[in-house]
């Protein structure tokens, strides 16, 4: 059913402010964060390291169902953006460097990936299905306004202080919350699931190929962690001591699976995993059919884009512009771009159909990267007194306005595609899962891009994120056919 004009405005507005309130953390992480730090001389692969901080975006799915389950949303947005508030204002009074630095992105990245849980199953269920694609538009349009409003704090490093740059994010933080508790309330829902919690493991611990998932992912966040603690190291037996009890485990967990199906002639118990509350979302998305490829898909479709993203700030210090300049230029110029990106993004989405606007987009976010490489090439390192010439400023800014377009036009393209292939009647988790699973590839790939940068340079490194943008397109027709199976398919007005 169509909704009233007067009421779908009053919902777009929100979407606006929610989306604001959920993007200004991230461009704090991706912008003041690595400015800040590069400027207190921290090596590059340090920078890079910062990113595997952002796993916590990656690892929401975890909890998404207990923010579902406890519900409140409009709640969890106010008490995440305190507590991330908190934080900035510790980093407004401790500016050195220190391992407390750590701990402190740390915090920040999951109070903000808490928050995204809540805001996106607080905007799903608000929206009906004929609404989604105008939604989408005002959503990564102020996304996008959020991350790049992080450039306008920036400035005031320069202006006043970095403590300065700090209290005003808290501030941007605490009003973000209480404008977000005057929300409309949401609707009374019941839980999907009446399984508990404890119920649920003990049918995981049943399951071989459950057990083993689960086990796979536990191995894949010890071995991030211990890419800085070293863990292993200091204990040459760890790894190999953990795939033996990883095997003892998954194949215990087959016999009894075995002795429990000879005995039991009751539901299956994939079935039954289907209805978890913690992990039920997770075993019935990757039975569908073509999963696998499309998780793949999703996992390296922007990795162009994210292999470069946390070294352009990095890049724009070590060429010899300001933390002013940075502000205003390469975060802020690009904002009504990145805005009319998004929306032609959509629009493009809409009329052409969403198979067609991920490839065609995609190819487009890519140039970027072309434009970054070539200014990398051709800028002179920064000579201490000596201004730099107004054609190299051109060229870096001319490679923001680009990248700050195109990435609004990739990313209206790829979230029409997440959203399309949610079932929505685990939406939230769901959606909350797909995006974790893009999320592990961006923190990924900033990682790896700190030593890319440092062992080729910034030239040859962003001419190689390039190449990576079309291993993406081997897996396009697993995702049409996803596409094709979802009930409410539309291929687009135009074909």
């Amino acid at each position: 059913m169509e909704s009233h004009p007067k009421l779908l405005k009053n919902k777009l507005f929100w979407v606006g402010v929610l989306y604001f309130a959920e993007g200004f953390p991230l461009g704090v992480f991706y912008d003041v964060f690595p400015v800040h730090l590069r400027q207190q001389g921290v090596d590059l692969w340090q920078i890079g390291f910062m990113s595997l901080l952002g796993l916590a975006w990656t690892l929401k799915f975890l909890w998404a169902p207990a923010v579902d389950y406890v519900r409140h949303h409009r709640r969890w947005i106010f008490l995440m953006d305190v507590l991330m508030g908190g934080v900035m204002l510790v980093f407004a009074v401790l500016l050195d460097f220190g391992p407390w630095v750590w701990l402190a992105i740390g915090l920040f990245t999951i109070f903000s990936a808490t928050s995204d849980v809540a805001i996106d199953a607080y905007t799903i269920e608000m929206l009906n299905k004929d609404e989604l694609g105008l939604a989408n538009g005002i959503r990564n349009g102020m996304y996008r306004v959020g991350m790049l409003a992080s450039g306008f704090i920036l400035v005031l490093a320069d202006w006043m202080s970095w403590s300065a740059t700090y209290l005003a994010g808290a501030l941007i933080l605490f009003a973000c919350g209480t404008v977000c508790l005057l929300a409309p309330p949401e609707q009374a829902y019941k839980t999907r699931s009446e399984r508990s919690l404890l119920g649920e493991f003990s049918l995981i611990a049943r399951y071989p190929y459950a057990l083993a998932l689960l086990f796979i992912m536990v191995l894949m966040g010890f071995g991030l962690v211990d890419t800085k603690l070293d863990v292993s190291d200091k204990r040459p037996y760890l790894w190999p001591t953990l795939a033996m009890a990883g095997i003892l485990v998954v194949a215990g967990s087959h016999y009894w699976t075995h002795r429990v199906r000879q005995q039991n002639n009751g539901p299956s118990l994939r079935d039954e995993l289907n209805e978890g509350p913690m992990f039920g979302a997770f075993f019935e998305l990757i039975q569908r059919p073509h999963i696998i490829p499309v998780i793949i898909f999703i996992l390296i479709y922007k990795l162009a884009d994210t292999s470069m993203g946390f070294m352009v700030k990095p890049f724009w210090v070590d060429s010899g512009f300001s933390a002013t300049e940075i502000g205003l230029v390469s975060v802020n110029i690009g904002l009504g771009l990145s805005i009319a990106g998004g929306l032609v993004g959509g629009w493009f989405t809409d009329r052409f159909g969403i198979f067609k606007g991920i490839w065609v987009l995609g190819l487009l976010q890519a140039l970027s990267n072309l434009g970054y490489a070539g200014v990398a090439a051709a800028i002179p390192p920064p000579q201490e007194g000596v201004p730099m010439a107004m054609e190299f400023k051109a060229m870096m800014y001319s490679a923001s306005v680009l990248e700050s377009f195109t990435g609004g036009l990739g990313s209206a393209a790829f979230l029409a595609f997440l959203m399309a292939i949610v079932n929505k009647k685990r939406s939230a988790s769901e959606y909350a899962l797909l995006s974790s699973i893009f999320a592990f590839s961006r923190s990924v790939a900033g990682w790896a891009g700190g030593f890319g940068a440092e062992a080729m340079g910034y030239a040859p490194y962003f001419t190689l994120t390039f190449f990576l943008a079309f291993p993406a397109y081997l897996f396009l027709p697993w995702v049409k056919r996803m596409l094709e199976s979802q009930p409410d398919w539309n291929p687009g007005t135009r074909t």
